[in-house]
């Protein structure tokens, strides 16, 4: 505090100081002209036209000269606009502190000011660029004013030297005396650090883009696409056999939905090297029980719908893959595809068609694969055939 006072001190001697030289300038160039007038009054020899062009034009020179007390209100002006809101925050603080030592449990009004400037800056998306634009115009207005202080040039123009100081550091090269140096120089740093915010909002902007599209947020765009809900084993078969029938369609494309990371995701499908044959698949980062993420996804335009069941308990497996289909039926554009459903236990079969409705197909994995496995123990030849009917339905 005291080395800002001290700072303040300095600047306000030299600022009295270029007063002082500005106010000799201007006596001394009233005394000029009035001796220009009397040594104009005692030529008798010059014509009298002459005479009253020249007392015109200096009395049209005296009154477009700004006035000194018009200058110093500006320069003043501009400083109480900027310290002022720091000596008033120092005295609230204050006042703060002062109730808080007398057994008050009020917080202190820096702390509430710091939170709601951060709930400001957080819930509005355009709060960092209007506060760093109202920050610009503050200090091109102060600048200016400041400016018009210290030079006698108009205030437009002053204004327009703010600008170029703010936009150009390099611009106060050009200033001559005490008073514009000090002025152009402080408003070169203001607009450093204006550009410098700048740029950090910029660099901000984009790096929470590419963190949003490396982490799979973005919005999926497709139609007549196959979406597949959940993560588990069969992930692997179950896109292998997608492709292949996709092959004779020229190609297609999967969306792989899971709670998972989306660079996880990428990572586990390209260890699992088959061939894709054609057929394009995107991984995004979502749960399949939140609607904003179905839409995420494109669900309504999805030609078919996959839902894998969840490893571990049957009941809890079950019980997520209705909950997923409820969420289905809940989307307000309608499904166009099917769904397919893979369930832990039989006895959930019958609940999740109620639920679904002619839209769902039920598959119990273990039952079928139970079935089948007793079958071929009973009959050994029935395995040869279904392996190759298998073979030919690919």
């Amino acid at each position: 505090m005291l080395s800002a006072a001290a700072i303040l001190l300095c600047f306000a001697s030299l600022l009295h100081r270029n007063f002082s030289l500005h106010d000799q300038v201007h006596h001394l160039r009233g005394q000029l002209g009035a001796a220009t007038a009397k040594l104009q009054s005692c030529i008798v020899v010059m014509d009298s036209s002459l005479d009253m062009s020249s007392a015109f034009s200096d009395q049209s020179n005296d009154e477009f000269v700004p006035s000194r007390s018009l200058k110093n209100f500006s320069l003043l002006l501009s400083l109480s606009a900027l310290y002022a809101p720091i000596i008033i925050l120092k005295y609230i603080d204050l006042l703060s502190r002062l109730r808080r030592s007398r057994g008050s449990e009020d917080v202190a009004f820096n702390k509430r000011l710091a939170y709601r400037v951060d709930i400001f800056l957080s819930l509005h998306p355009y709060a960092k660029p209007l506060v760093l634009l109202v920050g610009t115009m503050l200090l091109i207005g102060l600048g200016g004013l400041a400016l018009y202080g210290v030079t006698d040039d108009s205030l437009s123009d002053c204004l327009w030297l703010s600008w170029t100081f703010v936009a150009d550091a390099g611009n106060h090269a050009n200033a001559v005396g005490l008073g514009p140096k000090l002025v152009s120089v402080s408003i070169s740093i203001g607009g450093m650090l204006v550009f410098a915010m700048m740029l950090g909002l910029v660099t901000d902007s984009i790096s929470e883009k590419f963190d949003s599209l490396r982490k799979g947020r973005s919005e999926v765009i497709e139609q007549s696409h196959t979406l597949i809900l959940g993560w588990s084993d069969k992930l692997g078969s179950l896109l292998n056999q997608i492709c292949i029938a996709n092959e004779s369609l020229g190609g297609g494309t999967i969306v792989v939905m899971a709670e998972r990371d989306k660079e996880e995701m990428e990572a586990d499908i390209a260890k699992m090297e088959f061939d894709l044959k054609g057929t394009a698949v995107i991984c995004r980062s979502g749960s399949p029980l939140i609607l904003a993420d179905l839409k995420k996804v494109s669900v309504s335009k999805a030609r078919a719908i996959v839902v894998l069941a969840e490893e571990g308990n049957a009941d809890q497996s079950d019980a997520r893959a209705l909950r997923i289909v409820l969420s289905l039926t809940g989307v307000k554009e309608g499904l166009r595809g099917h769904i397919v459903v893979e369930l832990s236990d039989l006895d959930n079969e019958v609940l999740v068609k109620l639920v679904g409705g002619d839209l769902v197909e039920t598959v119990v994995a273990h039952d079928v694969i139970g079935r089948l496995m007793i079958q071929c123990a009973r009959q050994p030849g029935l395995a040869q055939l279904a392996a190759a009917d298998l073979m030919k339905l690919k």
